[in-house]
């Protein structure tokens, strides 16, 4: 179990051991990330939401951080692992504690089997120690890698305001990585709060399996300015993928668990995928330009 690194704490610098001699060092960037001084290009702009795709390499996504033996997910040393090696993308859960704070953790459910309580129903100081809050994420210096965070919180509407106000008290550069997926129903809501933020819509596979559903459903997401569509990678197909790209939208593909199927989400084109799989994830994403990859 890792310990909670709290607000005062030293600046991480996302490295794979921190010791406490470089624990105030600035943050590198990976490679496939811009300077810290230039607007990242691998993402529509968050001024101009559903512009034309991404022309650079596919964000790698790490699912829930890069959990490790004895290691907890979507804590602040999962996320470092995975930016560490490799990952430019993190996958979180976002919830709301009973005063207000947006904290990272999968199911909002939190405590031993016999003392299981709700996130919503706790303050934030009532919480396990490792379940770090968005504000945490960003003084780590998670703002150099794209975040893509799933609303799960029933108070989606509350949630997508305190995440909108803490990243953008981080910085541009976080504000202008952030990815929030939803349903349908949720993206028409945050839209209505906010003109500029980048939605992703999850979408179910039997609701995009044909060409008249999913033609419906662009439709409907191009009214709504979403930016990406997010399929399971069993859903994903050549010609999906470069109808959302005609559309002008991204196409992501979650749960990419093995090699041959990261290979045909990149070779169909995908712009990002999500995987549990850090070290298969990274490499494949890294030696891939988008479109580059033959399909396994």
């Amino acid at each position: 179990m890792t310990s909670r690194v709290g607000p005062t704490s030293a600046r991480l610098t996302w490295a794979a051991d921190v010791t406490e001699s470089d624990a105030g060092e600035p943050l590198p960037v990976s490679p496939e990330s811009p300077s810290p001084e230039s607007p990242s290009p691998e993402s529509p702009s968050p001024e101009s939401p559903g512009s034309s795709p991404r022309l650079g390499p596919p964000i790698a996504f790490a699912h829930r951080g890069a959990p490790a033996w004895y290691q907890r997910e979507n804590t602040l040393a999962a996320f470092r692992r995975a930016i560490a090696r490799g990952a430019n993308g993190v996958e979180s859960d976002v919830w709301l504690t009973a005063d207000g704070e947006a904290v990272l953790h999968h199911d909002g459910v939190v405590g031993p089997p016999h003392r299981r309580r709700r996130i919503p129903a706790l303050l934030r100081r009532q919480l396990p120690a490792g379940v770090p809050s968005l504000a945490e994420f960003y003084a780590a210096g998670g703002d150099q890698v794209e975040l893509s965070l799933d609303i799960k919180d029933p108070r989606h509407l509350d949630t997508v305001r305190r995440v909108l106000a803490v990243a953008r008290s981080a910085g541009p550069r976080a504000a202008g990585r952030l990815w929030l997926c939803g349903g349908l129903g949720g993206l028409r809501q945050w839209r209505q709060e906010d003109a500029t933020v980048r939605l992703v819509n999850t979408a179910p596979v039997n609701e995009v399996a044909d060409g008249v559903a999913l033609e419906a459903r662009l439709r409907e997401l191009t009214e709504l300015r979403a930016v990406a569509i997010n399929v399971r990678a069993s859903g994903w197909a050549a010609a999906m993928v470069s109808r959302v790209h005609e559309q002008g939208m991204l196409a992501f593909g979650w749960d990419a668990q093995g090699r041959a199927t990261i290979r045909r989400l990149l070779g169909y084109g995908v712009d990002g995928v999500y995987s549990d799989h850090l070290a298969r994830l990274v490499r494949l994403t890294r030696a891939a330009t988008v479109g580059s990859v033959s399909p396994a």
